[in-house]
């Protein structure tokens, strides 16, 4: 029997280790994209509005229509929270253009100290790409002890953009809408009436 020369073996070595690099690197590529999929998606909702998601802004941009829109808010509390969540206004007549400044109550009615984290959306979905967002409390963390309050501000504008979109003429109404959950490093757990953590919420249609 011939014994394999030693640059055979060599060269069956090298294809080998490359294989076994390239299937490393393939899975190391994959778990990365796993990681990046979801601030990625978050991303891409922010830019297009897609699934209700506002639009962030810093300020209005100047032009004002003669156009007037509803704008509704909506508070939610997900069950075992045991918060009391509301707008100091339930809805307003919004001048397209026009910063408006809406606050937002949440009261802890609970025997224990909780933490709490709120996502949103906005319907109607195709809506959301003009409605802008300068200042909100959501996605941020806040710890109440029982009995105590806090109050927070949303910040936003209808972009007069919203003007070009023919199939928004005959839009009467914008709802915003806001659910607060427990809270679990950083990120919103749906709970039962006892308290006990369901599994995350991540992006809820509210």
């Amino acid at each position: 029997m011939t014994k394999p020369s030693d640059s055979r073996v060599a060269t069956h070595s090298a294809k080998s280790t490359r294989t076994a690099l390239i299937c490393v690197g393939v899975a190391f590529g994959m778990l990365g994209m796993s990681f990046a999929a979801v601030p990625l998606y978050d991303l891409f909702c922010k830019v297009t509005g897609f699934g209700g998601t506002p639009q962030i802004g810093t300020a209005a941009t100047g032009k004002v229509l003669d156009r007037f829109i509803s704008v509704r808010f909506d508070a939610n509390v997900a069950p075992g929270l045991g918060w009391k969540f509301e707008a100091e206004s339930p809805e307003i007549s919004a001048q397209v253009g026009i910063t408006q400044t809406v606050f937002y109550k949440v009261t802890n009615r609970s025997d224990r100290t909780v933490t709490g984290i709120a996502t949103y959306n906005v319907t109607p979905e195709q809506s959301a790409a003009y409605f802008v967002k300068i200042q909100c409390f959501c996605f941020t963390e806040h710890t109440l002890k029982p009995g105590e309050s806090f109050e927070a501000p949303v910040v936003f504008y209808i972009d007069p953009e919203i003007a070009q979109n023919r199939d928004l003429d005959g839009i009467k109404a914008i709802t915003l809408s806001y659910t607060y959950f427990a809270s679990k490093a950083g990120q919103p757990v749906a709970e039962d009436q006892a308290g006990t953590a369901k599994g995350d919420a991540k992006n809820p249609k509210l």
